[in-house]
């Protein structure tokens, strides 16, 4: 009955009902948004594989080994992207040779500059440690892009697995020791 009211007396009525509808619907909504962190933009290099292992110099693995680097790399993008933390930052024009080589984590932390160059606020790089053909160490490593420091360095053993368990060694890491931790950069 009241809305009948409102509906059929005068505009300042009508404009009061609308007025009253926004605040109680759509400011809520602005006020979340606005009061939520800026998105931390993050730089994910692709994974690198760490060969200790008695084979290392056998030429074992290739493209199998560099597809399963891939689907780890992914798997940890996608979760990082879902995760409403991180904005990623593309790191595919990266042209530095530690990139191309693979060699991010023997670079000393060059991953921040090329990080920083790409507009991004941390630099992630992942590396899996094969210690021997079923025993495999998953980790990560961000870096503030402005000094370089070490912000965050986690890691898991994955033992008794093949190449095939490292995407979901990464994914667990990611979500477990980064998405879900108390110490979240």
């Amino acid at each position: 009955m009241k809305i009948r009211y409102f509906a059929h007396h005068g505009r300042g009525r009508r404009f009061s009902l609308g007025t009253f509808l926004f605040c109680a619907v759509l400011l809520p909504a602005f006020a979340t948004s606005a009061g939520a962190p800026p998105l931390v933009k993050l730089a994910v290099f692709d994974f690198e594989l760490e060969d200790f292992s008695a084979g290392a110099q056998l030429p074992v693995g290739g493209s199998a080994e560099a597809d399963q680097l891939k689907l780890a790399t992914n798997e940890a993008r996608q979760l990082i992207a879902q995760s409403g933390h991180y904005s990623l930052v593309d790191v595919s024009g990266a042209d530095a040779e530690a990139v191309k080589a693979h060699g991010l984590r023997k670079c000393n932390g060059c991953d921040a500059a090329i990080a920083r160059k790409l507009g991004a606020d941390q630099s992630l790089i992942g590396v899996i440690t094969r210690i021997s053909r079923t025993e495999y160490t998953v980790g990560f490593q961000i870096r503030d892009t402005r000094d370089g420091a070490v912000i965050i360095t986690k890691q898991t053993d994955l033992r008794m697995g093949a190449d095939y368990s490292w995407s979901r060694e990464a994914a667990w890491l990611i979500k477990n020791r980064l998405l879900n931790s108390q110490d979240q950069p």
